[in-house]
C-alpha cells in the first residue's frame, strides 16, 4: 500500500491532522450531492477538507471546511490527497493541480467514460472508507514537455497529461505540416492536425483520431494524424526518449497548439511545436488492481460474450 508522497513500494503515514483537497464540477447537480456525501464522511471520520472559494460558493459545506482562495498547486500544502470529482475535463483540470504539487489525484468519474477515474459514483462510501483507511496506491503517469519555437527562438512551454494537439483553425484550408522524429524528417501533408500523446491519452484524443490503444505501463509517444491528405498518414508509436516535432509550413494558414483540450496558443506559419517526455509525472491514486483490459472493456462496454478464457 501506497499513500502521501510514498515513492512506488513505499507506505508512508502521515503525521499529525490529515487534510484531503477536493475539487468538484460545481455545474453539474450531481458533482454538488457527491461532493457532500464525500465531505461529511470525511469530516466525521477526523479528516480535514480544503476546497477552493469560488467553488465552495456552490456546495453545501460546513464550516469545518477549509476555503482557499488561489488556484495554484501551492493550495494543496500539507495534503495528502487530491480528489476530483467530475467529467474528463474536470480530472484534467485536477491533474494540473496534482502534477504542480505532487500530491496523488483521486478521480470519481460523473461524466460519461472517464479513464483517468478510479471510481464511479455509486462508489462514494467506498471511496471515503478507502482515503480514511489509506487502503490505495499511487501510480505515476506520463506526461508531456511541450515547447513552441518561431524563428528559432522559445515562445511558449507548456505540457499535457493526454496530448499536445496541432490543428488548424480554418474550416476551408487544410494545415500543411512536416513531421520529424529525433531531428530527422519522417512525412508531410496536409491535414486537420497532429496529435501527441501519452499512452495516459491514447484513449482520449489520440482515440477518437484513429490512433492505437495503448497500455498505461508501455512507456513511449504516439503521433496520429487527423483526416491526413495522404498515403502514408499513419500512426507511430516511438520510444519514450523520443522527440517529436510538428513544423507548421509557410504560406498555411495559422494553426493552434492545444495541450489536454484545456490550453492553447495560436501557431503562425512556421512555427515548430516539440514533444518530449515530460519531466514531472502525474501520480493516481488507485483503489482496484483491475487489469488494464477489464477498464477498457467497462468503459467502452465491448462484447466479451462467449469468452470461455484459456483451458485449466
Amino acid at each position: 500500500m501506497e499513500s502521501e508522497g510514498a515513492a512506488p513500494g513505499e507506505a508512508v503515514e502521515q503525521a499529525g491532522p490529515r487534510t484531503v483537497f477536493l475539487v468538484a464540477h460545481t455545474g453539474r447537480p450531481a458533482a454538488i450531492r457527491s461532493a457532500e456525501l464525500v465531505v461529511q464522511g470525511l469530516l466525521k471520520s477526523g479528516i480535514g477538507v480544503r476546497v477552493l472559494e469560488h467553488e465552495a460558493r456552490d456546495l453545501p459545506l460546513p464550516p469545518e471546511v477549509e476555503l482557499v482562495p488561489e488556484c495554484t498547486p501551492k493550495v494543496l500544502d500539507g495534503c495528502e490527497l487530491l480528489i476530483v470529482l467530475g467529467g474528463d475535463g474536470t480530472l484534467l483540470r485536477g491533474a494540473e493541480f496534482a502534477r504542480g504539487s505532487g500530491v496523488p489525484m483521486l478521480g470519481v468519474n460523473l461524466g460519461r467514460v472517464g479513464f483517468l477515474a478510479e471510481a464511479e459514483r455509486d462508489d462514494l462510501d467506498k471511496v471515503v472508507d478507502r482515503v480514511v483507511t489509506r487502503s490505495y496506491e499511487v501510480e505515476e503517469r506520463m506526461t508531456l514537455d511541450v515547447l513552441v519555437r518561431t524563428n528559432g527562438d522559445i515562445v511558449h512551454r507548456d505540457w499535457a497529461l493526454n496530448e499536445a494537439a496541432v490543428q488548424k483553425v480554418s474550416a476551408e484550408r487544410m494545415l500543411e505540416v512536416v513531421l520529424e522524429i529525433d531531428g530527422r524528417p519522417v512525412t508531410g501533408f496536409g491535414c486537420d492536425g497532429i496529435v501527441c500523446a501519452t499512452p495516459t491519452g491514447s484513449t482520449a484524443y489520440a482515440f477518437s483520431a484513429g490512433g492505437p490503444v495503448v497500455w498505461p505501463e508501455v512507456e513511449a509517444l504516439l503521433m496520429v494524424p487527423i483526416s491526413a491528405h495522404a498515403l502514408f498518414a499513419k500512426p507511430l508509436v516511438t520510444s519514450p526518449t523520443s522527440v517529436l516535432a510538428v513544423e507548421v509550413q509557410n504560406g498555411t494558414p495559422h494553426g493552434a497548439l492545444w495541450c489536454d483540450g484545456r490550453r492553447t496558443l495560436e501557431l503562425p506559419a512556421g512555427a515548430r511545436v516539440e514533444v518530449r517526455r515530460g519531466t514531472v509525472p502525474v501520480r493516481l491514486a488507485r483503489l482496484h488492481h483491475a487489469s488494464f483490459t477489464d477498464r477498457l472493456v467497462a468503459k467502452f462496454a465491448l462484447p466479451v460474450s462467449g469468452w470461455r478464457g484459456a483451458p485449466h
